[in-house]
């Protein structure tokens, strides 16, 4: 089948592209940016890319046009297939109709998490001898892709609750049914397209109708917003999750044998299966251990089996990913855009360097933070930093100046040059620079540890 893909270099599209050429389809595809890594990625799998959308890109007919939930009515490629009468689908129901459909899916939910918990499930399996397939929205270190089909009956799928595509507005996680659900936690999000939580929570209670009753459903005991949503109706087992000494009646439990969450101890039922020694910090990596050694357990793989594996668990890219260091300065890229996930990231990093200090460069670029939702809460999420500047670009809502209150440590800046010569002019030998985006930040990382390396010269 010859397979035209829009909206093809995100993460998510991406990966269906690979696993799309890995049956043996004929793939193509275009998007507004073409841009590596992933057009690089894209390219070693023999798919042909195309820059910009137009109505000639499908000029070749394909057999089905497989249409990204960033392309919206207007687009001339999409007006071209709709009027050319082309067959065409989502892409989270072209996932389960070839590939998810007669799998053992195991899927993983949640605002924060997913790529991490995701990447650490599919390794367990892979090291206890499962082959399992996988698609990911980020590239696990340890496998050096983001997504393939594997030969065994498992697949694991990070979850995503955004919207569907243009013609289909239901959580890209309904189309899955998987049999063992990972709900990571739940905060509010994706401002954009939902009004308010209750919106999101009504999303996962879509999820949580489509799990059998013979699956698993494995979820932090401490999270109120899970909580409701399972108070809505749960026809499916539930295993509880929680750290030492919080909710003695969860099934699964961590301690933390170190304060930045190095050395993890994982107890099942009150009784202690061993300890990860990883290289990866934050209590939240903790947390999401728990879940996919917890999820791996559902589908047969024990602790003894688990544990181990973990501890060769090389993390994902561009999460707390050590992108260089030069004359003593370490410049590390993380993901991390919600103030959740900014606080607990950088937790993790100061519980492992003390007093050292820590430069945050925070980019604003989800659509919920360019709203200014989370205003508030932002500048408090960067408490632990010594210092921080948060990129925000114009036309953003929120005014984060009005919310410093005097403030010395957070700084706002709307130029990225100015930004990237005060950093470099600021930072000293023993420093943490860590960049935080979604996005690729007008490759800061990069544009920095160049002018580092030229004054270390």
């Amino acid at each position: 089948m010859n397979i035209h893909i829009i909206g093809i270099c995100g993460t998510f599209m991406g990966g269906l592209a690979i696993i799309a050429r890995q049956l043996g389809h004929q793939v193509t595809g275009s998007d507004h940016n073409v841009y590596p890594p992933m057009s690089h990625q894209l390219a070693a799998h023999g798919i042909t890319l195309m820059e910009g959308y137009q109505a000639d890109n499908i000029a070749h007919n394909p057999d089905l046009v497989v249409v990204g939930n960033a392309i919206s009515r207007g687009n001339p490629e999409i007006e071209a297939v709709l009027n050319q009468g082309l067959a065409y689908t989502s892409g989270p129901q072209w996932l389960y109709n070839h590939v998810l459909k007669g799998h053992w899916v195991m899927a993983v939910a949640g605002t924060h998490g997913k790529t991490t918990t995701s990447s650490m499930l599919a390794w367990i399996l892979d090291q206890a001898g499962y082959e399992p397939g996988f698609l990911i929205g980020g590239v696990p270190l340890n496998f050096g892709q983001s997504a393939r089909t594997g030969n065994g009956q498992y697949f694991v799928v990070e979850a995503d609750e955004y919207d569907t595509a243009f013609f289909d507005k239901r959580s890209k996680f309904v189309h899955y049914q998987p049999r063992t659900a990972i709900l990571n936690n739940l905060e509010y999000d994706h401002a954009d397209i939902f009004p308010d939580l209750a919106s999101i929570q009504r999303q996962f209670h879509h999820l949580i109708r489509s799990i059998p009753g013979n699956g698993r459903i494995l979820a932090p005991a401490n999270d109120p917003a899970l909580q409701e949503v399972l108070q809505m109706g749960c026809w499916t087992p539930v295993d509880l999750l929680a750290g030492e000494g919080q909710e003695p009646a969860a099934n699964w439990h961590y301690r933390l044998l170190e304060p930045d969450a190095s050395r993890i101890e994982i107890i099942q039922a009150g009784k202690s299966r061993g300890s990860i020694e990883w290289s990866l910090s934050g209590e939240h990596n903790a947390r999401n251990a728990l879940a996919a050694i917890a999820a791996a357990h559902h589908a047969g793989v024990q602790p003894d089996h688990s544990i181990p594996a973990l501890s060769r668990f090389s993390g994902v890219k561009r999460r707390m990913e050590l992108k260089a260091e030069v004359n003593r300065i370490r410049v590390f890229d993380d993901f991390a855009h919600h103030p959740t996930a900014i606080a607990t990231t950088l937790a993790g990093l100061r519980a492992r360097v003390g007093e050292a200090r820590v430069i945050v460069l925070l980019e604003l670029r989800s659509n919920t933070m360019k709203m200014g939702v989370h205003a508030g809460e932002l500048i408090q999420s960067l408490h632990l930093a010594d210092l921080a500047y948060v990129y925000q670009p114009p036309g953003s809502g929120g005014d984060l100046q009005d919310r410093l209150e005097g403030s010395t440590s957070v700084k706002i800046t709307t130029h990225i040059e100015s930004l990237i010569a005060r950093v470099v002019e600021e930072a000293r030998p023993g420093d943490h620079i860590l960049i935080m985006s979604n996005g690729d930040f007008a490759h800061i990382h990069d544009r920095i540890i160049d002018r580092l390396t030229l004054l270390a010269v």
